[in-house]
């Protein structure tokens, strides 16, 4: 089993992730979606999160092995990344959607450097903005952001023309080409539901549901 399928797996075991096509759930932005994406669950299983947490740990020392610090992105990225961080003997910080309206008014929590070398560590990329305004918001600090790891990514297109776009390279535990595949090989989508299940990836934006 390649290491996608397995964290896909994991995911699935923790009923982290939902496929329902027939009854679709609405995200914030107001698509329609047949599959809902919840890692915080993950946390609650001790087997399962410390599965995620060293397969992230992994991924940051193999490919990032120069960074300086990781950076967890509010809020659901802020356990993933002070596990990683800790596992790994890094310094750690994480940045809020914007900046505190009391105290200190920071939007970068923790201490940093101009100059440093960061990792952001995020839990789930869909159309990567919000994941790049926390890159943003490093890079106007005056860090220097290497590379983002998410657990999940659903693989849009306008994801990867976004990251490209941004010059930041992205790796994911896992995505959804990977999580479909294991899904049919599990029974838990037929084949209808499949072709339904892509269809919607290509459109995420336009799809309506199942007509």
């Amino acid at each position: 089993m390649t290491n996608a399928k397995a964290v896909a797996e994991k995911l699935l075991q923790a009923q982290a992730v939902k496929l329902n096509p027939q009854n679709p759930y609405t995200w914030a932005s107001g698509w329609k979606s047949p599959i809902y994406c919840d890692n915080r669950r993950v946390l609650s299983f001790p087997f399962i999160r410390d599965f995620i947490k060293s397969e992230l740990c992994n991924v940051a020392f193999e490919k990032f092995p120069d960074a300086d610090l990781l950076a967890g992105v509010a809020t659901a990225g802020i356990a993933w990344g002070a596990m990683t961080a800790d596992q790994l003997k890094l310094p750690y910080i994480y940045v809020r959607p914007k900046p505190k309206d009391h105290g200190l008014g920071n939007q970068i929590e923790g201490y940093y450097e101009s100059g440093q070398k960061v990792v952001v560590i995020e839990d789930l990329v869909s159309t990567g903005k919000s994941s790049l305004q926390v890159v943003d918001v490093l890079k106007e600090a005056g860090m220097e952001v290497i590379g983002m790891i998410s657990i999940f990514t659903y693989d849009f297109a306008q994801a990867s023309t976004a990251f490209n776009t941004a010059g930041v390279t992205l790796h994911s535990l896992t995505n959804y080409p990977s999580l479909i595949d294991l899904a049919v090989e599990k029974g838990l989508v037929d084949q209808a539901s499949q072709q339904v299940l892509l269809n919607w990836r290509d459109d995420p934006a336009g799809w309506k549901g199942v007509s």
